[in-house]
C-alpha cells in the first residue's frame, strides 16, 4: 500500500496530513498542525522574521519525523501567500531543504484555489451541483466557482486574515477608522472578483480553513443561546449570512482576551478573527449568498487527491484529473490563438510514435503527457512574434498557469516545445539549465519524437498521413501512406531528421512511401 504525505506551509499555520491508499481510496492515518504566523512579518516588512522561520522549521522537523515513522512513499510540500511575497522566501526554503530534504514548491494563488477545489470535491458530499468555494487563509482568499464538480473559475485575492490584521488593525479592539479602511480595501478587491465570478443561482457555498471553522462553531453557539430563549431554530449546518454579520460586529467590539474566550475561536485564532470575519461577511453580502457550510477539507486534501490521481489510473479521480488537465492545455491554446484542430494531427502522430517506439526511447510513462501537451502548445509563441516563436513558446509554457502541471513539469514541457527548429538541447543552454539534470536525456529523446511528428505534418492542407512503424535491431523504418495529396514534403522533412535521430537513439532512420 502506498502512503502519501501532504504539507501545507501557510501564512498562519503549517499543516500535515498523511494518507494510505486502501482499495484505490485514501485513508488518513495521521494529521498535525502548528500555528507559526509565517506571514506576520512578511505582510509588514516583506521579510520572514527569524522567529517565524525558527517556529516553522520546528514544526516541519516534527512533521518530518511523522512522515518517516509512517513510511511515506511520496511527499509533496507546498508554500502559499507568505512565501509568494517574502523577499527572503527562497533562502528560507533552502534552509528547509537542508534540514528535511524536501523541495518545497511555492504555488500560485490560482493553483491553491484549484487544489482546494479538488480536495473538497473529492470528499465533501452534496457538491454535485453549482457551488462557490471560499477559503480565507492567512495571506490570501481563494474564491472558486464549481459546477458539477468541474472548476469553472477561480480567483485569488489579497484578503488573508493575517495580512489584513497586520496592515489595518493596530489597536485592540480596533477603532472605527481602522475597520472602515479595511472594509474599503475588502470592497475594492471584491469588485475585482465580480468581473470573473457571479453568485447568481448558486445554492451552496462551502467555506474552508480555520477562520470558517471558528465562525461556524461560534455562530452555532450564539444561535443556540438565542434559540433557547426565542424557541426558534436554524436549518442544517449552514451558517446564514445574517449570523456571520452579527457575529462579525460582536467580535469587532471585543478585546483580544474576550474573543479568545468565545467558543470556537480560542486564543490563537482570536488575534486574526476580526479581519477574517469581515472578509466572510462582506463577501457573502457582496455576492448575495445565503451563508456558508463549513468543510474540514482543504489544500492538503487536494494535494493528496492529486497524488492519488497521478499514481492510480483506476480511480475516478485520475480520469477527472486527466480531463481537467487536458482542458487546461486546450484553454491555453485558445488564449494564444492556436486552433486545436490544426495542432491535433501533430499530437496524434506524437502519441503514436511514443507507443510504437517505446522499446527504443524507453521514456517514463508520464512523458507521453508532456509530449502531447508540447505538440499542442508548440505554436503559441507566434502570438508574440513569428520570428523566434519557439523561444516565445518556451517562455509562455514555463511561466503560464496550466492546471495539472507543476513548475518542473511545465519547464520540461516547454523545453520539448522549444527545440523543434534549428537549435538542439544543450546542457548549458538557457532553457536546459532550468530542467533538472536527471531529466536532460529524457527531454532530448522526447524532442526527437516531437520533431518527427511535426515533420509528418508539413502540408497542413493535406489529409492526415497514415504511418506504420517497424522496429529493427539497428534501424527504424517509417512507412507512409501519402493519401490524396501526396507526402513528398513530409518525406523530405523526415529524412532531414535522420541524422539527429541516429545521434540520440544510435539507430538508422529510414522513411519510405507505400
Amino acid at each position: 500500500m502506498q502512503t502519501f504525505a501532504a504539507i501545507d506551509i501557510g501564512s498562519n499555520s503549517c499543516r500535515l496530513k498523511i494518507a494510505r491508499v486502501v482499495q484505490h481510496r485514501l485513508r488518513v492515518v495521521h494529521e498535525d498542525r502548528e500555528v507559526t504566523r509565517l506571514g506576520g512579518s512578511v505582510f509588514e516588512t516583506g521579510l520572514v522574521s527569524p522567529e517565524s522561520m525558527a517556529a516553522t522549521l520546528r514544526a516541519l522537523k516534527r512533521f518530518y519525523k511523522a512522515v518517516q515513522a509512517h513510511g511515506a512513499d511520496q511527499v509533496r510540500a507546498v508554500a502559499t501567500a507568505a512565501m509568494r511575497d517574502a523577499r527572503n522566501g527562497r533562502a528560507f526554503l533552502a534552509w528547509v531543504r537542508d534540514e528535511t530534504g524536501w523541495e518545497v514548491e511555492i504555488i500560485s494563488g490560482l493553483e491553491e484555489g484549484r487544489l482546494i477545489h479538488r480536495g473538497v470535491m473529492s470528499h465533501e458530499p452534496g457538491t454535485s451541483g453549482r457551488c462557490i468555494l471560499i477559503d480565507v487563509g492567512g495571506g490570501s482568499c481563494e474564491v472558486s466557482l464549481s459546477d458539477h464538480k468541474r472548476l469553472i473559475e477561480t480567483i485569488s485575492l489579497p484578503l488573508g486574515a493575517v495580512r489584513l490584521t497586520e496592515e489595518f488593525l493596530k489597536t485592540d479592539p480596533p477603532t472605527k477608522e481602522e475597520i472602515a479602511r479595511m472594509k474599503q480595501f475588502i470592497a475594492r478587491e471584491l469588485r475585482r472578483a465580480s468581473r470573473k465570478i457571479s453568485g447568481e443561482r448558486v445554492p451552496l457555498v462551502i467555506a474552508t480553513s480555520g477562520t470558517a471553522a471558528a465562525l461556524s462553531e461560534a455562530g452555532r453557539t450564539l444561535v443556540a443561546k438565542r434559540t433557547v430563549k426565542s424557541k426558534t431554530s436554524v436549518a442544517g449546518d449552514m451558517t446564514p449570512v445574517r449570523e456571520v454579520r452579527r457575529l462579525t460586529e460582536k467580535l469587532t467590539k471585543m478585546t483580544n482576551e474576550q474573543r479568545g474566550a468565545v467558543e470556537g475561536v480560542g486564543p490563537r485564532r482570536s488575534e486574526i478573527i476580526v479581519a477574517g470575519a469581515h472578509v466572510y461577511a462582506q463577501l457573502l453580502e457582496h455576492f448575495a449568498l445565503p451563508g456558508f457550510r463549513y468543510s474540514a477539507m482543504g489544500l492538503r486534501d487536494g494535494i493528496l487527491a492529486q497524488m492519488l490521481a497521478e499514481q492510480d489510473s483506476r480511480t475516478t479521480a485520475h480520469r477527472q484529473f486527466e480531463q481537467d488537465r487536458w482542458a487546461a492545455v486546450l484553454e491555453t491554446c485558445g488564449k494564444y490563438g492556436v486552433e486545436p484542430k490544426t495542432a491535433e494531427p501533430v499530437r496524434q502522430h506524437a502519441a503514436q510514435l511514443f507507443h510504437d517506439l517505446l522499446a527504443v526511447h524507453q521514456l517514463p510513462a508520464e512523458y507521453e503527457t508532456w509530449l502531447e501537451a508540447a505538440a499542442m502548445l508548440r505554436d503559441i509563441g507566434k502570438f508574440m512574434n513569428y520570428q523566434g516563436h519557439h523561444r516565445h513558446a518556451q517562455y509562455i509554457i514555463a511561466n503560464s498557469e496550466i492546471y495539472g502541471f507543476n513548475p518542473v513539469q511545465r519547464v520540461i514541457t516547454s523545453a520539448i516545445a522549444r527545440y523543434i527548429g534549428k537549435s538542439r538541447p544543450e546542457p548549458q543552454g538557457r532553457t536546459m539549465r532550468q530542467v533538472p539534470p536527471e531529466e536532460h536525456e529524457n527531454v532530448k529523446r522526447t524532442v526527437v519524437l516531437l520533431r518527427l511528428a511535426v515533420a509528418l505534418n508539413q502540408d497542413r492542407a493535406s489529409d492526415v498521413l497514415k504511418m506504420r512503424v517497424r522496429v529493427y535491431p539497428k534501424r527504424i523504418l517509417l512507412e507512409l501512406s501519402p493519401g490524396r495529396t501526396g507526402a513528398e514534403l513530409e518525406l523530405w522533412s523526415l529524412r532531414k531528421e535522420a541524422d539527429y535521430f541516429r545521434e540520440i537513439f544510435r539507430r538508422e532512420l529510414f522513411v519510405t512511401l507505400v
